[in-house]
Order: structure tokens, then C-alpha cells, then sequence
């Protein structure tokens, strides 16, 4: 039976159609889910997209991470289904409780756009098993709040366990902290990144294939489980 993977679409959202392609491309069935509807429509795992949600202008996530759809998906996350958060997607999960940290301003206070080198730390994910350990990916990074922020002992406690999942291979351009790109939760089901895997399906349209092995990683995962 096919897999299906839930993708969620918040006002504002721009990244979920990229998304959601990125799913189809992996074997799975994309399913559309609105931000309004306490329901996930019996998906097998769920991607948070990029781009923007609604409410971003208090703090990046903050009110997209109370819509009804993100009640269910942290249930669900909590019983042990993959979740991917994507750049905003990211900021919601933290804001969300399902990973630790926040997003602050790029070092520099400028939206951020262009390809960068990303050296996999963990491949013992739900949606990193396809990599090696030491890989570098080419995935692009487009965003303006994505500095990765949090107290010394979270960071301590994220090296400590090899949560870093994901970490800029050169000096991460937003300051983000020991250049940590994407981290994961503590049994490795939930991952959040900054950088788009989903731009990064084909080497026609994007500046390589290698974000398709994130999709690839969930569709084992949930097949196997």
C-alpha cells in the first residue's frame, strides 16, 4: 500500500505545492491538509512546509503552531509519526514544543538566498537514513529569521545526544549557533531544517537531487515500521 504523507497549508504558506511534489516524487501520496482542520486524514507522516503562515509578524510560528491541525500533529508526533519541518515549518515545531530552540534574525538582518553545502551529522532519523554519515547535500536556504537560537544547555544536551542532524559546511551565513542547520527530537522522528530539501528534487529545476533523500528516508521508515 501506498504511503501517504500529509502536507499542511497555512495562510500564507507558499512552499506547500513544492512540498508536496517532493513527496509524489518519492513514491509516496501527497495529501493536502488545511491548518484549520483538526484532522490528518489517516497520513503515515507529515511535512510542515516553507515559506511564510500567518501571524509571523508576533514571532515567526508563534500562532500557526495553536491552529487545530497542530493540535493533532503533536499527538501524533508524540505516538511516534515522522515529522519534517521546513524553514517556517521549522519555526512552528519549536514553537510548538516538538523541538527545543527558537529562530532569531540572520546575523546580518538580511534575508538570506542561495544554495549552501550541508554536512549530514545523524542518520539515524525518520528522515535521514537514505544519507551517509559526513555527506555534504546541496540544498537551498532562503529566509530571514532562521539564526537557530538556545540556551547553552539545550545546545550542550542537542551535541551530547547527535541531535545536530543537519550543520552548514562553512560559516553558517545567518549566525546560526555551533552552524547547526537541522536538528531532531529526541527518538528521532521529528526533524526541522532551514534550508529547502524540497527545491532540491532535480538537478533541472533546483541545484541538485539531494533533498530527495529526505522523502526517500520517510517512506522507509514508514513502510518498515
Amino acid at each position: 500500500m501506498t504511503a501517504r504523507i500529509g502536507v499542511i497549508t497555512f495562510p500564507g504558506t507558499l512552499d506547500d505545492i513544492d512540498a508536496s511534489r517532493a513527496v509524489t516524487r518519492s513514491g509516496a501520496e501527497a495529501v493536502s491538509l488545511w491548518h484549520a482542520d483538526a484532522d490528518l486524514r489517516g497520513v503515515d507522516a507529515v511535512v510542515v512546509p516553507g515559506g511564510f503562515s500567518y501571524g509571523d509578524y508576533l514571532r515567526a510560528g508563534a500562532i500557526a503552531s495553536m491552529a487545530p491541525v497542530m493540535g493533532e500533529v503533536i499527538s501524533a508526533a508524540r505516538g511516534g509519526m515522522p515529522v519534517l519541518g521546513i524553514c517556517n515549518g521549522f519555526q512552528i515545531l519549536c514553537e510548538a514544543g516538538l523541538l527545543p530552540g527558537a529562530m532569531g534574525r540572520n546575523r546580518d538582518m538580511h534575508f538570506i538566498c542561495r544554495d549552501e553545502w550541508l554536512r549530514v551529522e545523524n542518520t539515524d532519523t525518520a528522515w535521514t537514513s537514505r544519507f551517509e554519515k559526513g555527506a555534504e547535500i546541496l540544498i537551498p536556504l532562503k529566509s530571514g529569521e532562521g539564526r537557530y537560537m538556545a540556551t547553552a544547555e539545550t545546545v550542550e544536551e542537542l551535541e551530547g545526544e547527535g541531535r545536530v542532524v543537519f550543520r552548514f559546511a562553512s560559516d553558517a551565513p545567518n549566525g546560526s549557533t555551533n552552524g547547526i542547520a537541522g536538528i531532531t527530537s529526541e527518538n528521532g522522528r521529528v526533524v526541522g531544517l532551514m534550508p529547502h530539501p524540497e527545491h532540491a528534487i532535480d538537478p533541472l529545476t533546483g541545484p541538485s537531487d539531494d533533498g530527495l533523500g529526505l522523502f526517500l528516508s520517510a517512506l522507509d521508515a514508514v513502510v518498515t515500521v
